[in-house]
């Protein structure tokens, strides 16, 4: 006989809305019926639910070795910083104040900024830490929540007024070591997003429109979603010596002068699990690379009464294996529903991989393997499973992966005159284009195509020569991709 469950516990699960049809409106339904987040009673602000934690602290465990490799240190600093030390850096200032939230502070007679980003408290404590060339380089990182008082609608992950991130700032003492840490960090992210995440993303340098308040120039990795828009994944700034000079950070150098040393800051936040969302995901929920899963594979049995123990204790047994070689993998022995409804939620949630295993197999000694991104079906043998599902987990991260480089790839054109500009940005294409890099431009295409904004210059684009602008005409001083971003 059959699995029966109660009609009244069988909840309806699966998406309204096809995200081929409708990105904007699948996007908030999947991250809710996934449960990935929630929106808070808070306005602007969300919860993160295990099921996104988890890839965030993935991300963090990784991201952890590497710093301790690049001997950068974690440390943690005050969440309010005094309203004085914004004024120190004008540029920094000017471009942050429009988003900051700020509380009163009778005891010290001046507004307190809760934390937008932390240059400004971290340089003011460097500055008395920081004596002579051997206490260079100074390399910190911190992991923290933000606040960014944004007046723009609420999308979860993509733009909140409350975010986790990391940031590193670094302080060094000749400007050639600053500039190659900062490039090193920006291709440490692309590592990140690519590998562990199955990301592919583009590495460039923003224009001067587009570079961080305060710096000499700005580092990024540029996703591109499926909707035809642009997501900045991660950036790393060469401050050059403006913040140390506001701060009034100097060091005793080998030669017994004073001098002010080179900095830069780098960081990327919570904004990276959207991104995942929106490139992996399918009609049918989230798609979760291995890499940062939660659950790497879940087991699903297929219950009847007469061997409902039997399949169970076998199904224990598994997990206990695969858990010991290392795999995140759990055993949905639920009894309220059926085993039909728990493959859907799991897709749904975006397990990459399901173990199903009922009384047929267990006599032939296997389960039947089944993949969240593709829906293929395989039988493995129960003795060597944890060598198979190890296998076919690095097989499905390689091709989440390849599939997502094949669409950022094919999404790129190379337009030379203003139609082919226009009508590549109609197709919501990522556009590489020459350009003349002035800002009032930028701002002219911004306003005529809705938003249009440069994302980066390639790091290995070739020179512009001869060619001319696409919006003036005038002489080319770089090529960029430009796109309607998040």
């Amino acid at each position: 006989m059959a699995e029966k469950v109660a009609p009244e516990k069988e909840q309806t699960l699966g998406l309204s809305v096809k995200k081929s049809e409708n990105l904007a409106d699948w996007y908030p339904e999947v991250v809710l019926k996934s449960q990935m987040a929630d929106y808070s009673p808070v306005k602007g602000c969300m919860v993160i639910r295990p099921n996104a934690y988890a890839i965030w602290q993935a991300i963090q465990d990784a991201f952890n070795k590497r710093l301790l490799e690049l001997k950068v240190q974690n440390a943690y600093f005050p969440l309010f910083i005094p309203e004085s030390f914004f004024k120190k850096e004008a540029t920094h200032a000017e471009g942050f104040t429009p988003e900051v939230a700020w509380i009163a502070n009778t005891e010290e007679g001046e507004r307190l900024a809760i934390r937008p980003t932390s240059e400004t408290i971290m340089y003011d404590m460097y500055s008395r830490w920081i004596r002579s060339y051997r206490d260079l380089p100074l390399r910190i990182n911190q992991w923290c929540n933000v606040v960014r008082w944004e007046t723009k609608a609420t999308k979860l992950f993509l733009r909140t007024r409350e975010f986790l991130w990391q940031e590193g700032h670094c302080v060094y003492e000749t400007q050639q070591q600053c500039e190659e840490e900062t490039l090193i960090m920006i291709k440490e992210y692309k590592r990140l997003a690519e590998e562990l995440l199955a990301l592919p993303v583009i590495v460039g340098k923003k224009s001067a429109y587009e570079t961080f308040a305060g710096a000499a120039y700005s580092l990024t990795i540029e996703a591109f979603m499926p909707d035809g828009r642009a997501l900045q994944a991660g950036t790393s700034h060469n401050l050059g010596q403006g913040f140390g000079k506001a701060f009034g950070i100097s060091f005793l150098g080998k030669d017994s002068q004073p001098h002010v040393p080179w900095q830069n800051s780098w960081g990327f936040s919570t904004r990276l699990i959207g991104a995942l969302i929106m490139t992996h995901g399918d009609d049918k929920g989230v798609v979760i690379p291995p890499a940062v899963a939660q659950y790497q594979a879940v087991i699903v049995p297929i219950l009847f009464d007469k061997t409902k123990e039997v399949v169970l204790k076998e199904c224990k047994a598994l997990e206990s294996t695969l858990v010991k070689a290392g795999l995140r993998v759990m055993l949905d022995d639920r009894d309220e529903h059926s085993s039909g409804w728990k493959f859907n939620d799991w897709e749904l949630k975006g397990v990459p991989l399901r173990i199903e295993l009922g009384p047929k197999d267990l006599e032939k000694r296997q389960v039947v393997l089944v993949r969240r991104h593709d829906g293929k079906k395989k039988p493995a043998s129960i003795d060597n499973l944890a060598q198979v599902v190890r296998q076919e987990l690095d097989q499905i991260q390689k091709e989440l992966f390849e599939k997502a480089k094949k669409f950022l790839d094919e999404s790129i054109i190379q337009v030379n005159t203003k139609q082919q500009f226009l009508d590549a940005l109609e197709k919501r294409k990522l556009v590489l284009a020459p350009f003349c890099m002035e800002r009032d431009v930028e701002d002219e295409i911004k306003a005529a195509t809705g938003g249009v904004t440069t994302r980066c210059i390639p790091l290995d684009a070739p020179e512009p020569k001869g060619q001319k602008c696409v919006w003036t005409g005038k002489p080319a001083k770089a090529m960029i991709y430009f796109a309607k971003s998040y």
